[in-house]
């Protein structure tokens, strides 16, 4: 069988490289051999967020997987048919749902089917988007790019102990090219979720947080107490028809803050550093070019966009501006991909 070798090593090495690795072979039904698999990382192989995705993947479809267990560091992947389907797992730790949901949506919205799935494990976790983040932001983008997903927040799991659960159903999607360039509006919303934390303390958090803002935006404000073990998740977000921007985070205890990047919200751009990763899978496999604007291109960027263009074949720039820099995705359009 023809392997298409995937360095999981190369540039940023995380696990955006195996998440954006498998979701395009099982698009393009190209099978791939990643080595060194989270070799930049203190910790190396593969963790159970990962291997839970596989795992679903193998209840969905026919494909074959070599090398699925926890700390390996290659993976032989050969993708099979997706069929529509209803199941529920457990990550079994505080291992990220949201990082799950990143592989499960693009595979069976694109692959035309259908999936009903209940998960349980970490909702807002370190190193991860949060579920305001998924369910505000992800959601926001990837209903413009056609691809439709609905789920149901069943409870919130922080870090360590997790036991969160959503319920996610996914839908046939055709997905397409968009184009997001400069934020015009200036509303800006602030979500906020604690359990077990003096509510004094995250008020006074996010009161600092609003002073900022006030200077430049008309900002919303929408706390509650939710979840049954000790956290709090905040994200700060503004959506228009150009822009799509949120930042998140969570409490940290040790500090007795969020360690939040206002700063970089403060910028004229069309899309936060971390949702530029998420759109480069779909916009490879879309019809058309896909263009936006981002403050910085990351690493983490730049290995996703070189991964992604080796797997799906598609063409990518990016282009310096005065106060940023453009990224072009000229997508192969899924339904070339047989």
């Amino acid at each position: 069988m023809d392997f298409l070798k995937i360095n999981g090593a190369h540039g940023e090495g995380g696990g955006q490289i195996i998440r954006s690795a498998i979701t395009l072979s099982c698009i393009t039904k190209q099978p791939i051999h990643i080595e060194n698999i989270r070799k930049n990382r203190k910790v190396s192989g593969l963790k159970p967020q990962h291997l839970t995705a596989i795992k679903i993947l193998k209840k969905i479809s026919d494909c074959k997987v070599i090398g699925d267990e926890i700390g390996s560091t290659e993976l032989k992947f050969i993708p099979g048919e997706i069929k529509s389907s209803k199941l529920s797992e457990d990550v079994g730790t505080a291992g990220s749902i949201s990082l799950i949901l990143q592989v499960l949506i693009p595979i069976v919205a694109i692959s035309q089917k259908n999936l009903e799935i209940s998960i349980k494990g970490g909702t807002d976790v370190q190193w991860s988007p949060t579920m305001f983040y998924t369910q505000h932001i992800l959601r926001e983008v990837y209903s413009r790019m056609g691809i439709n997903f609905s789920f149901e927040l069943k409870k919130r799991g922080y870090y360590p102990k997790g036991n969160g659960e959503v319920n996610l159903e996914i839908n046939p999607s055709n997905v397409k090219a968009i184009s997001l360039s400069k934020r015009k509006t200036n509303r800006v919303k602030i979500l906020c979720t604690f359990s077990k934390i003096p509510n004094e303390k995250i008020e006074s958090e996010i009161k600092k947080i609003k002073e900022k803002l006030n200077e430049s935006f008309v900002v919303d404000v929408e706390i509650k107490e939710e979840a049954l073990d000790s956290g709090a998740s905040l994200l700060v977000y503004s959506i228009d028809e150009n822009s799509i921007i949120g930042i998140d985070s969570l409490f940290d205890k040790k500090i007795e803050s969020f360690d939040v990047d206002l700063d970089g919200f403060l910028e004229d751009i069309a899309v936060d550093e971390n949702l530029a990763d998420m759109i480069v899978v779909p916009a490879s496999v879309a019809k058309g070019k896909t263009i936006f604007q981002v403050k910085k291109i990351t690493k983490h960027l730049e290995t996703n966009l070189f991964v992604t263009s080796k797997i799906s074949g598609c063409k990518y720039g990016i282009g310096k501006l005065p106060n940023g820099f453009e990224v072009i995705i000229e997508g192969t359009s899924y339904s070339s991909i047989k």
